[in-house]
This record gives structure tokens, C-alpha cells and sequence, in this order.
């Protein structure tokens, strides 16, 4: 890049991240926005979704999970990249560089995404304190009630710093994985060959893979998070490094969960509760695994709940170019929350709709697997221009391999689209 225009991105005023997002606890923070924004997709939708694919489809989706890894790793670099070379976050750079259209659109897409993300999350409440006895149209409306309150009005850094230590249970699940004494030799087959099973429902289950790894809040959120930062050019070679650490790290959690859930009742098809997706943990808490799946399951709920819905406002409040600030209050910031807002509650309401929460969740990464690549599509453009990045943009075998991993992303989308759309004639 050019010393100018690095000295003038360098100058660029730094963003604010959203205060949800801002307020990660300290002993995470240093660990860097790449491991932070990777490991928030194992959420409550990511750790359904992936303990399904271990019920339903056993080992078979473990090479489903190396390839996605990989787009992973690619797309948050170019975030991540985007946000240093920039200074700027997703959603200006949109507006910046896509006709009016354009920018609407993305930011249209990012909020049904996202809200389908929310949906997952209060499915996810739901199915938690299920597990704890507490009827989920008890536990999903006092969850609304409950993050709205604290998120608008209250202090959620000092509960959102709870809701990740409750999280952190999910980390047992490579423990669980090795306890449970899978194959070596069937593990290691299904990581690096294809073991694809030609069926709808494997397909579904892929793209929803996709949809709950590759999560387009994330990447806008790790943009923003490398401008707050500082990050500059000569400092991302380190910001690179923790980007693609973030990506494995999570991932590999990811495929533990998956090895550990078929081990326990692989091949038994779809989950039809929360309580099966706990049988995993077993070889860990024994007769407790129930209750300490249920705590993991609460505080990665309540803690996306928050965050996604957040992460939506303040990118299509700063696009619309309006006020977008926790410390503001209500009558000052009124598109701003009333996004947050639009999003808790219709977030709960089909939450609670009667049928099988899992089901809900898995669906929902579904919807947000066939949004992501329009999505990254926009970020692929952006990391492909001199204009953006100057000397930094994509090129040669890397521009190629990020077209390819977008591309593939988006040709499973619209063949489960379309599958859908034929499927309702």
C-alpha cells in the first residue's frame, strides 16, 4: 500500500464497538477480536446444530467441517483485513463503496439473518431451563424481559462477563469426545475423506454448518473490533496470526462436539431434544450432564441474545448514518433501538411456538447459511479492491481461493433454495 494513503487510513477515526460488544471480559479481550469472534458461533445454534450432525449423520460431516474451517479462516482474514488497512467497520465500508442499493440490501439480509440468529438463541433459553424443569413459556419471556432490561437500562458487561463463564462449559466436550473412546482410524477417515451421504437432509445440515460457523454477525464484528483496536498495517502480520488461530480453535471445539455427540448416539437421526444433545456429555458429569449441558446451553443463549441483535442495530444505524449509542436513551436513539427491540421480540415470540426447539434452532442456521454468501459477496468485493486496500487487496492464488470458498458456500445455498421452493409445489 502506498504511504499516503496508509498514512491516511492510519489518521481514520476509530469506530466504536457496540457496548455488548466492546465489554468482553478482560481475560478474553487479550486474547485478540479473531479467537473472540470466531469462538462466539459456538452459541446455542452452533452447539445444536453441530451436536445434531453427530446424532444424525455421525462422523460423516467431519470433512464437511475441514472445508468449512477453511472458508472460515479466509473470510475473517479479510475481515480482519479490511479493518486494519481501513480503520473502518463493515457497515460503513458498504455504504461507502455500494450504491444506495446495495447498501440496503446487505443491511436487509444482515437483519433477517440475524434475527433468525436470535430466534436460535431464545430456542436455545427455551431448551435449557426445559432441561431444568422450567416450561419454556415461562423461560422465554422472562429471558426477553430480562436482556431487554439489562441491555437498554442496566450494566450488561458485569452479566455478560456470568454468561461466559457459564459458556465455558462447553469446553468439556473434547474431554467427552476422548472419554467416549471413538475409532482413531474412523475419526481420522471422515476428517480427511469425503463421506458425504446424498441426501436432502444431509445437505440442509451442511448449509446449516455453514450458517452457524460462518455467522455474518462475526465477520461484521471482527471488522469493527480490529478498527477499535488500532490495528494498523505494520501491526497485522500479529492480527492475522490471531485471526486464523481464532478460526482452528473454535472449529476444532466444533468437531469435538460433533465426534463426542456420535460417539454417544450417532446414527439415532435427528435430536428431538436438548436432553439427547446432553447424552454427549456424559463420560464427564455422568448423571449431571443434563444440568451442566443446560448451564453451558443458558449462558451462551442469554449471552448471544444480546449480542446479535446489538451487532445488527448498530450496523444499519451507522449505514442509515443515525444515532446509535447505549448511552444514549430511548428518545434520543429511537431507529437504534427499536431495532434492538423489533428483533428481542420477535426473536421470543417464534421461539415460542409450539414443536421441537432443536428443530427451530437448526432451521434457523439453515436460513442464515442461504444468507451468508450474498453477504460475503460484499466483503469479497471490498477485499478485491485497490481502492479499499490498496497493495493489500486479494490477489493472485489468495483472490482465487476466497472466490472459490464464496462460491461454493453460495451454489449449496441456492440448491437447498431451490429444493425448498420445488418442495412447496
Amino acid at each position: 500500500m502506498s504511504a499516503p494513503a496508509t498514512s491516511e487510513l492510519r489518521h481514520r477515526r476509530r469506530r466504536t464497538l457496540p457496548r455488548g460488544l466492546a465489554a468482553i471480559p478482560a481475560f478474553l479481550a487479550i486474547l485478540g477480536p479473531g479467537l473472540i469472534s470466531a469462538n462466539a458461533g459456538n452459541d446455542a445454534g452452533g452447539i445444536l446444530t453441530y451436536a445434531s450432525a453427530g446424532a444424525q449423520f455421525g462422523y460423516s460431516t467431519l470433512f464437511v467441517m475441514v472445508l468449512v474451517t477453511v472458508a472460515l479462516i479466509v473470510v475473517q482474514e479479510m475481515c480482519a483485513r479490511l479493518g486494519a488497512y481501513s480503520g473502518e467497520g463493515l457497515g460503513a465500508l458498504i455504504r461507502e463503496n455500494f450504491p444506495l442499493r446495495g447498501s440496503a440490501t446487505a443491511m436487509v439480509l444482515l437483519f433477517i439473518a440475524n434475527a433468525g440468529l436470535t430466534v436460535s438463541e431464545f430456542a436455545g433459553v427455551g431448551a435449557a431451563m426445559g432441561l431444568l424443569g422450567v416450561s419454556r413459556y415461562i423461560a422465554v419471556p422472562v429471558a426477553l424481559v430480562f436482556v431487554w432490561s439489562l441491555t437498554v437500562f442496566g450494566n450488561y458487561s458485569k452479566a455478560e462477563r456470568v454468561f461466559v463463564v457459564m459458556g465455558l462449559v462447553f469446553f468439556t466436550y473434547p474431554i467427552a469426545a476422548i472419554l467416549g473412546h471413538p475409532s482413531a482410524g474412523t475419526v481420522l477417515s471422515n476428517l480427511v475423506l469425503p463421506h458425504f451421504v446424498w441426501s436432502k437432509a444431509f445437505l440442509l445440515l451442511v448449509v446449516a454448518l455453514i450458517g452457524t460457523t460462518i455467522t455474518p454477525y462475526m465477520q461484521f464484528y471482527i471488522a469493527s473490533a480490529v478498527a477499535d483496536k488500532g490495528v494498523t498495517p505494520e501491526d497485522y502480520p500479529k492480527e492475522r496470526i490471531d485471526t486464523i488461530n481464532g478460526a482452528v480453535f473454535s472449529d476444532i471445539i466444533s468437531i469435538f462436539i460433533i465426534i463426542a455427540t456420535a460417539e454417544a448416539i450417532g446414527g439415532s437421526g435427528p435430536l428431538n431434544s436438548a436432553a439427547q444433545a446432553a447424552e454427549a456429555l456424559t463420560p464427564v458429569a455422568g448423571a449431571a450432564a443434563s444440568q451442566l449441558f443446560a448451564i453451558g446451553l443458558l449462558g451462551a443463549s442469554l449471552l448471544a441474545a444480546s449480542i446479535v441483535p446489538l451487532s445488527t442495530a448498530y450496523a444499519i444505524a451507522e449505514t442509515a448514518g443515525v444515532e446509535r449509542s447505549l448511552s444514549r436513551k430511548l428518545r434520543e436513539a429511537p431507529v437504534f433501538y427499536g431495532l434492538f427491540t423489533a428483533q428481542v421480540v420477535v426473536g421470543a415470540a417464534i421461539a415460542l411456538i409450539p414443536g421441537n426447539l432443536v428443530t427451530l434452532v437448526v432451521d434457523a442456521q439453515v436460513l442464515n447459511g442461504v444468507i451468508t454468501p450474498v453477504l460475503l459477496t460484499f466483503v469479497l468485493i471490498l477485499a478485491g479492491r485497490k481502492s479499499v486496500l490498496g497493495d493489500a487487496a486479494n490477489r493472485g492464488g489468495y483472490r482465487l481461493l476466497a472466490t472459490v470458498c464464496v462460491a461454493v458456500v453460495g451454489l449449496l445455498s441456492a440448491v437447498v433454495l431451490v429444493e425448498t421452493v420445488v418442495g412447496w409445489f
